[in-house]
């Protein structure tokens, strides 16, 4: 009898200077989309703020606190975006660094290793093109994970 389960795969890529340009690019993007939030909530927030303070000015002081607070929260991840552009730019070509996950299914059957199973797969990319699938082998209880880099560039709208 066997099993379909869900198991991560990591991506990693291997830094060339074409990682490194697409790198910047999706980096300086996110940063563009939140100055555009930024200017958005200031914009809106301005106008609806005005009209309040005629009717109960506590309300729009509150408010106005509020959107300050927002837009000091998203300049802080754009600035951490933008200082996460300056960091691509230092990486070594050659190395390779994790640039997300994906999930794949394997099937279990009685007498598989579940720790090799689960612990995954790796795919290994250089300039877009798979190189390398690696199953990964579980560390032994003596040795010492690497710390991942990672370079998940998503800006999704729960997080922005």
């Amino acid at each position: 009898m066997t099993v379909t389960v869900k198991r991560e795969v990591i991506l990693r890529s291997i830094v060339t200077d074409q990682l490194k340009e697409e790198l910047a690019e999706e980096l300086q993007h996110a940063a563009d989309e939140l100055e555009q939030r930024i200017e958005q909530l200031d914009f809106s927030a301005r106008g609806y703020i005005t009209e309040l303070q005629r009717a109960d000015l506590q309300q729009a002081v509150n408010l106005r606190k509020r959107v300050e607070a927002e837009k000091k929260r998203q300049q802080e991840l754009r600035d951490g975006i933008l200082e996460r552009k300056q960091q691509v730019q230092v990486l070594d070509n050659g190395t390779e660094i994790i640039r997300g996950s994906l999930e794949s299914f394997v099937e279990l059957s009685e007498g598989d290793d579940l720790r090799v199973l689960l612990t995954g797969t790796e795919i290994v990319t250089k300039d877009g093109i798979v190189i390398e699938i690696r199953e990964r082998v579980p560390l032994a209880e003596d040795e010492t994970p690497v710390v991942a880099i990672e370079t998940d560039l998503g800006t999704d709208s729960d997080n922005a």
